[in-house]
């Protein structure tokens, strides 16, 4: 998927389009994420749409539930969404930094090879 060691580092155009890319799969897996969660929620937690929504995105993003769930199915449904998410915010992070610490470490060792005057 990356150039190999041998080779130049992208030229700056190409690596933005790489990282641009990045991003947007980032952005889907995030849409994803929370979609499947708005959706747990919704069935599993009897919440309403945006309350089921609002649940999904504060789990997915580390600021923990809103609504209380009482019913086992909603709360086991709720830790297992909170792991995943976690999970998931992992992914995205190393999928969104990949580009750039490719580029830092290519950067690092070809700047090693060239040739001294």
């Amino acid at each position: 998927m990356y150039e190999p060691r041998k080779h130049h580092p992208l030229a700056w155009p190409q690596f933005l389009r790489r990282a641009v890319r990045h991003l947007l799969f980032a952005f889907c897996v995030l849409g994803g994420a929370v979609g499947l969660g708005t959706a747990g929620y919704r069935l599993a937690g009897r919440l309403p749409w945006v309350d089921a929504f609002l649940n999904a995105s504060m789990i997915l993003s580390g600021m923990g539930p809103v609504d209380r769930m009482t019913s086992t199915g909603a709360k086991l449904f709720s830790a297992f969404y909170a792991l995943f998410s976690g999970l998931v915010f992992i992914a995205v992070m190393g999928v969104v930094l990949a580009p750039w610490i490719h580029r830092i470490i290519h950067w690092v060792n070809w700047e090693e090879r060239e040739p001294k005057s």
